[in-house]
Protein backbone atom coordinates (compact mmCIF):
# COMPACT_ATOMS: atom_id res chain seq x y z
CA UNK A 1 0.00 0.00 0.00
CA UNK A 2 2.95 2.40 0.96
CA UNK A 3 4.76 1.91 -2.53
CA UNK A 4 1.04 2.93 -4.35
CA UNK A 5 0.47 6.49 -2.65
CA UNK A 6 4.23 7.19 -2.47
CA UNK A 7 4.66 10.38 -4.54
CA UNK A 8 8.02 9.60 -5.31
CA UNK A 9 7.16 6.55 -7.16
CA UNK A 10 5.21 8.28 -9.88
CA UNK A 11 6.65 7.38 -12.78
CA UNK A 12 6.58 3.77 -11.80
CA UNK A 13 3.10 3.77 -10.71
CA UNK A 14 2.57 5.48 -14.26
CA UNK A 15 4.16 2.45 -16.11
CA UNK A 16 1.65 -0.09 -14.36
CA UNK A 17 4.21 -3.41 -14.77
CA UNK A 18 6.71 -1.15 -12.88
CA UNK A 19 4.22 -0.48 -10.51
CA UNK A 20 3.05 -3.74 -10.34
CA UNK A 21 6.25 -4.98 -9.27
CA UNK A 22 7.26 -2.81 -6.56
CA UNK A 23 3.78 -3.70 -5.04
CA UNK A 24 4.54 -7.19 -5.11
CA UNK A 25 8.10 -6.99 -3.98
CA UNK A 26 6.80 -4.68 -0.98
CA UNK A 27 4.57 -7.36 -0.27
CA UNK A 28 6.79 -10.21 -0.23
CA UNK A 29 9.46 -8.51 1.79
CA UNK A 30 6.78 -6.54 4.26
CA UNK A 31 4.09 -9.11 4.81
CA UNK A 32 4.06 -10.24 8.43
CA UNK A 33 2.54 -13.61 7.84
CA UNK A 34 5.59 -14.42 5.42
CA UNK A 35 8.18 -13.11 8.43
CA UNK A 36 6.38 -15.40 11.33
CA UNK A 37 6.30 -18.52 8.69
CA UNK A 38 10.32 -17.53 8.27
CA UNK A 39 10.87 -17.40 12.19
CA UNK A 40 8.54 -20.84 12.79
CA UNK A 41 10.85 -22.76 10.00
CA UNK A 42 13.53 -21.99 11.73
CA UNK A 43 12.26 -22.01 15.30
CA UNK A 44 11.46 -25.66 14.57
CA UNK A 45 14.59 -26.37 12.77
CA UNK A 46 16.66 -25.42 15.84
CA UNK A 47 14.00 -26.95 17.95
CA UNK A 48 12.25 -30.23 18.50
CA UNK A 49 8.67 -30.41 18.04
CA UNK A 50 6.98 -29.75 21.04
CA UNK A 51 10.01 -27.17 22.51
CA UNK A 52 7.53 -24.11 22.36
CA UNK A 53 5.10 -26.20 25.39
CA UNK A 54 8.11 -26.43 27.23
CA UNK A 55 9.43 -22.97 27.48
CA UNK A 56 5.39 -21.73 28.53
CA UNK A 57 6.04 -24.18 31.24
CA UNK A 58 8.93 -22.42 32.20
CA UNK A 59 7.59 -19.12 32.43
CA UNK A 60 4.47 -19.97 34.37
CA UNK A 61 6.58 -22.84 36.57
CA UNK A 62 9.31 -19.10 36.93
CA UNK A 63 6.55 -17.01 37.59
CA UNK A 64 4.95 -19.00 40.16
CA UNK A 65 7.99 -19.27 41.93
CA UNK A 66 9.40 -15.61 42.08
CA UNK A 67 5.68 -14.78 42.67
CA UNK A 68 5.29 -16.76 45.93
CA UNK A 69 8.68 -16.41 47.24
CA UNK A 70 9.34 -12.79 46.77
CA UNK A 71 5.61 -11.96 47.67
CA UNK A 72 6.28 -14.04 51.38
CA UNK A 73 9.57 -12.35 50.82
CA UNK A 74 8.44 -8.71 50.91
CA UNK A 75 5.44 -9.40 53.28
CA UNK A 76 8.10 -11.16 55.99
CA UNK A 77 10.44 -7.69 55.29
CA UNK A 78 8.00 -5.43 56.08
CA UNK A 79 5.88 -7.21 59.26
CA UNK A 80 6.90 -10.52 60.18
CA UNK A 81 3.79 -10.92 62.08
CA UNK A 82 2.04 -11.01 58.60
CA UNK A 83 4.61 -13.77 57.34
CA UNK A 84 7.53 -15.09 59.60
CA UNK A 85 11.02 -15.69 58.18
CA UNK A 86 10.54 -19.30 58.71
CA UNK A 87 7.29 -19.16 57.10
CA UNK A 88 8.94 -17.66 53.97
CA UNK A 89 11.55 -20.01 53.64
CA UNK A 90 8.74 -23.19 53.86
CA UNK A 91 6.61 -21.54 51.16
CA UNK A 92 10.03 -21.37 49.24
CA UNK A 93 10.13 -25.08 49.00
CA UNK A 94 6.92 -25.90 49.02
CA UNK A 95 6.48 -24.08 45.51
CA UNK A 96 9.15 -25.83 43.81
CA UNK A 97 7.79 -28.85 45.59
CA UNK A 98 4.66 -27.84 43.94
CA UNK A 99 6.00 -27.24 40.50
CA UNK A 100 8.03 -30.14 39.93
CA UNK A 101 5.51 -31.90 40.37
CA UNK A 102 3.28 -29.89 37.96
CA UNK A 103 5.22 -29.19 35.08
CA UNK A 104 8.63 -31.71 35.36
CA UNK A 105 7.29 -33.93 32.99
CA UNK A 106 6.93 -31.34 30.65
CA UNK A 107 9.94 -28.82 31.06
CA UNK A 108 11.95 -30.94 34.17
CA UNK A 109 10.66 -27.70 35.84
CA UNK A 110 14.33 -25.90 35.67
CA UNK A 111 12.94 -22.74 37.04
CA UNK A 112 16.21 -21.42 37.04
CA UNK A 113 19.19 -20.36 34.42
CA UNK A 114 21.85 -21.80 36.58
CA UNK A 115 20.51 -25.26 36.71
CA UNK A 116 19.87 -25.58 33.51
CA UNK A 117 23.52 -24.20 32.82
CA UNK A 118 24.34 -27.06 35.00
CA UNK A 119 22.57 -29.70 33.56
CA UNK A 120 24.09 -28.55 30.15
CA UNK A 121 27.45 -28.98 31.18
CA UNK A 122 26.82 -32.55 32.48
CA UNK A 123 25.15 -33.47 29.08
CA UNK A 124 21.97 -33.31 30.50
CA UNK A 125 20.88 -31.59 28.66
CA UNK A 126 21.03 -29.66 25.10
CA UNK A 127 23.25 -26.91 25.01
CA UNK A 128 21.51 -25.03 22.06
CA UNK A 129 18.18 -25.34 24.46
CA UNK A 130 19.49 -23.37 27.50
CA UNK A 131 19.25 -19.84 26.30
CA UNK A 132 15.63 -19.80 25.46
CA UNK A 133 15.43 -21.63 28.71
CA UNK A 134 17.29 -18.92 30.05
CA UNK A 135 15.19 -16.03 28.45
CA UNK A 136 11.59 -17.82 29.63
CA UNK A 137 12.73 -17.97 33.18
CA UNK A 138 13.71 -14.22 33.39
CA UNK A 139 10.40 -13.47 31.53
CA UNK A 140 8.75 -15.24 33.91
CA UNK A 141 10.71 -14.07 37.04
CA UNK A 142 10.40 -10.60 35.71
CA UNK A 143 6.42 -10.34 35.06
CA UNK A 144 5.99 -11.80 38.95
CA UNK A 145 8.24 -9.36 40.04
CA UNK A 146 6.28 -6.22 38.22
CA UNK A 147 2.61 -8.00 39.61
CA UNK A 148 3.92 -7.84 43.29
CA UNK A 149 5.36 -4.49 42.61
CA UNK A 150 1.52 -3.78 41.80
CA UNK A 151 -0.15 -5.81 44.44
CA UNK A 152 2.55 -4.93 47.15
CA UNK A 153 2.39 -1.07 46.88
CA UNK A 154 3.71 0.82 48.63
CA UNK A 155 6.43 -1.78 49.96
CA UNK A 156 9.28 -0.64 47.62
CA UNK A 157 11.69 -3.69 47.58
CA UNK A 158 9.44 -6.95 46.50
CA UNK A 159 11.55 -9.98 47.58
CA UNK A 160 14.82 -8.63 46.79
CA UNK A 161 18.06 -10.15 48.02
CA UNK A 162 21.09 -8.65 48.88
CA UNK A 163 24.19 -9.05 51.05
CA UNK A 164 23.16 -8.62 55.09
CA UNK A 165 27.07 -8.41 55.86
CA UNK A 166 30.03 -8.17 53.24
CA UNK A 167 29.35 -9.51 49.44
CA UNK A 168 32.34 -12.23 50.38
CA UNK A 169 30.08 -13.68 53.11
CA UNK A 170 27.13 -13.72 50.94
CA UNK A 171 28.58 -14.60 48.17
CA UNK A 172 30.11 -18.33 49.79
CA UNK A 173 27.10 -18.76 51.39
CA UNK A 174 25.25 -18.50 47.46
CA UNK A 175 27.48 -21.11 47.04
CA UNK A 176 27.66 -23.81 49.14
CA UNK A 177 23.45 -23.77 49.30
CA UNK A 178 22.69 -23.83 45.85
CA UNK A 179 25.80 -26.64 45.41
CA UNK A 180 23.69 -27.98 48.11
CA UNK A 181 20.34 -27.83 45.93
CA UNK A 182 21.90 -28.79 42.94
CA UNK A 183 23.74 -31.66 44.63
CA UNK A 184 20.45 -33.13 45.15
CA UNK A 185 18.99 -32.55 42.30
CA UNK A 186 21.41 -33.92 40.48
CA UNK A 187 20.93 -37.25 42.44
CA UNK A 188 17.11 -37.58 42.10
CA UNK A 189 16.74 -36.33 38.30
CA UNK A 190 19.87 -37.91 36.93
CA UNK A 191 20.14 -41.08 38.72
CA UNK A 192 18.45 -44.44 37.58
CA UNK A 193 19.44 -45.59 41.14
CA UNK A 194 17.62 -42.74 43.03
CA UNK A 195 14.24 -42.58 44.05
CA UNK A 196 13.19 -40.58 41.41
CA UNK A 197 9.38 -40.32 41.94
CA UNK A 198 10.31 -38.38 45.23
CA UNK A 199 12.21 -35.96 43.39
CA UNK A 200 9.50 -32.91 44.13
CA UNK A 201 9.96 -33.57 47.51
CA UNK A 202 13.65 -34.06 47.94
CA UNK A 203 14.84 -30.85 45.86
CA UNK A 204 11.85 -28.62 47.81
CA UNK A 205 13.09 -29.87 50.96
CA UNK A 206 16.76 -29.16 50.44
CA UNK A 207 15.57 -25.47 48.86
CA UNK A 208 13.71 -24.76 52.20
CA UNK A 209 16.49 -26.22 54.67
CA UNK A 210 19.05 -23.92 52.94
CA UNK A 211 17.11 -20.94 52.47
CA UNK A 212 16.32 -21.11 56.47
CA UNK A 213 20.61 -21.27 56.76
CA UNK A 214 21.18 -18.63 53.74
CA UNK A 215 18.42 -16.07 54.51
CA UNK A 216 19.80 -13.74 57.05
CA UNK A 217 23.36 -14.14 55.41
CA UNK A 218 22.41 -13.37 51.58
CA UNK A 219 18.64 -13.85 51.44
CA UNK A 220 19.29 -17.54 50.16
CA UNK A 221 18.12 -16.70 46.14
CA UNK A 222 19.95 -19.48 44.63
CA UNK A 223 18.33 -18.37 41.72
CA UNK A 224 19.65 -15.23 38.80
CA UNK A 225 16.31 -14.76 37.84
CA UNK A 226 15.00 -14.78 40.78
CA UNK A 227 17.33 -11.77 42.31
CA UNK A 228 17.14 -10.11 38.94
CA UNK A 229 13.38 -9.75 38.39
CA UNK A 230 12.74 -8.50 41.93
CA UNK A 231 16.10 -5.97 41.52
CA UNK A 232 14.73 -4.63 38.04
CA UNK A 233 10.31 -3.97 39.71
CA UNK A 234 12.68 -2.54 42.81
CA UNK A 235 14.96 -0.61 41.15
CA UNK A 236 17.32 -1.91 44.13
CA UNK A 237 20.70 -3.47 42.54
CA UNK A 238 22.77 -3.61 45.81
CA UNK A 239 25.47 -6.91 45.38
CA UNK A 240 23.73 -7.86 42.27
CA UNK A 241 26.93 -9.94 40.97
CA UNK A 242 26.75 -11.73 44.29
CA UNK A 243 23.38 -13.51 42.56
CA UNK A 244 24.95 -14.58 39.14
CA UNK A 245 28.27 -15.76 40.55
CA UNK A 246 27.06 -17.67 43.05
CA UNK A 247 24.59 -19.87 41.96
CA UNK A 248 26.06 -20.62 38.57
CA UNK A 249 29.21 -21.21 40.70
CA UNK A 250 27.08 -23.78 43.04
CA UNK A 251 25.28 -25.15 40.95
CA UNK A 252 27.87 -26.13 38.32
CA UNK A 253 29.97 -27.64 41.69
CA UNK A 254 27.19 -29.49 42.91
CA UNK A 255 26.11 -31.23 39.46
CA UNK A 256 30.13 -32.08 38.53
CA UNK A 257 30.07 -33.76 42.20
CA UNK A 258 27.65 -35.74 42.24
CA UNK A 259 28.72 -36.92 38.32
CA UNK A 260 32.05 -37.94 39.99
CA UNK A 261 30.35 -40.43 42.53
CA UNK A 262 27.23 -41.57 40.55
CA UNK A 263 27.67 -45.48 40.22
CA UNK A 264 26.09 -45.47 36.58
CA UNK A 265 26.34 -42.45 34.24
CA UNK A 266 23.32 -43.32 32.30
CA UNK A 267 21.12 -40.56 31.73
CA UNK A 268 17.50 -40.69 32.23
CA UNK A 269 14.35 -38.46 31.56
CA UNK A 270 14.27 -35.52 34.31
CA UNK A 271 11.63 -35.90 36.85
CA UNK A 272 8.79 -38.28 35.35
CA UNK A 273 5.40 -38.38 38.18
CA UNK A 274 4.32 -40.76 35.53
CA UNK A 275 6.53 -43.82 36.57
CA UNK A 276 5.58 -43.45 39.90
CA UNK A 277 1.60 -43.94 39.34
CA UNK A 278 3.36 -46.77 36.79
CA UNK A 279 5.33 -48.57 39.61
CA UNK A 280 2.31 -48.41 41.61
CA UNK A 281 0.06 -50.06 39.40
CA UNK A 282 2.69 -52.50 38.45
CA UNK A 283 2.72 -53.21 42.63
CA UNK A 284 -0.46 -53.92 43.16
CA UNK A 285 -0.81 -56.62 39.78
CA UNK A 286 1.90 -58.47 41.47
CA UNK A 287 -0.05 -58.05 44.89
CA UNK A 288 -2.89 -59.53 43.67
CA UNK A 289 -1.24 -62.19 41.33
CA UNK A 290 0.62 -63.37 44.83
CA UNK A 291 -3.29 -63.61 46.78
CA UNK A 292 -4.29 -65.33 44.00
CA UNK A 293 -1.62 -67.57 43.61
Amino acid sequence: MGSVHDPEAGDGYRSGGAATADVEEFVSVENPDSKLSKFGSIFQNLYPPGFSRKLVAEVIATYLLVFVTCGAGALSASDERRVSQLGASVAGGLIVTVMIYAVGHISGAHMNPAVTLAFAATRHFPWKQVPAYAAAQLSGATSAAFTLRILLHPIKHVGTTSPSGSDFQALVMEIVVTFSMMFVTSAVATDTKAVGELAGMAVGSAVCITSILAGPVSGGSMNPVRTLGPAMASEYYKGLWVYFVGPVTGTLLGAWSYKFIRVSDKPVHLISPHSFSLKLRRMSRSDTAESEN
